[in-house]
């Protein structure tokens, strides 16, 4: 189970990590301002286990990959919204983050709330509901289980 944090339609990657925290080194030093535009709070609340529920197309905008990368330092367990930008969606399986697409989910929720998501079944469950998600296929579920591509690559190849 982990907490819900839930934000809205068209959350581009400069609202996930705005652009002047590139320039930081590293992803641990980045992470303390994620939504820092939009909660304030968020990087200070967020535990590991947590989860990101979003409306339409979360992570458009610019390419980064620190945007997925930030969620995935603080411990957030996935991201699930109603739709994602191909190139966010795209970063966060390469780097080891779940997103998951589930179309009512978000309207029937509140921040806050605890949720509990099966993987494997494709579900979501929260306050005794529960929400079909799309399953991920077994080839980006290891993926994931590996820690994101490049570990999974690098794995194929010793």
């Amino acid at each position: 189970m982990g907490q819900i944090f839930k934000f809205h339609t068209d959350v581009d990657t400069d609202q996930i990590i705005a652009s002047q925290y590139l320039l930081y080194p590293t992803v641990e030093e980045m992470k303390s301002h994620a939504f820092e535009s939009l909660d304030t709070t968020f990087a200070s609340r967020v535990q590991p286990g947590d989860y990101v529920v979003a409306a339409e197309n979360f992570g458009c905008g610019s390419s980064r990959e620190q945007a997925p990368a930030v969620l995935k330092a603080l411990g957030v367990k996935a991201v699930v919204a109603k739709s994602f930008a191909r190139i966010f969606f795209r970063n966060a399986i390469n780097i080891g983050l779940p997103v998951i697409v589930c179309k009512e989910l978000y309207d029937h929720v509140s921040d806050g709330e605890e949720m509990e998501l099966s993987l494997s079944d494709g579900t979501a469950t929260v306050n005794g509901v529960t929400y079909t998600c799309t399953k991920l296929n077994p080839y980006m579920q290891d993926i994931l289980n590996q820690g994101g591509l490049l570990a999974s690559l690098n794995r194929e190849e010793a």
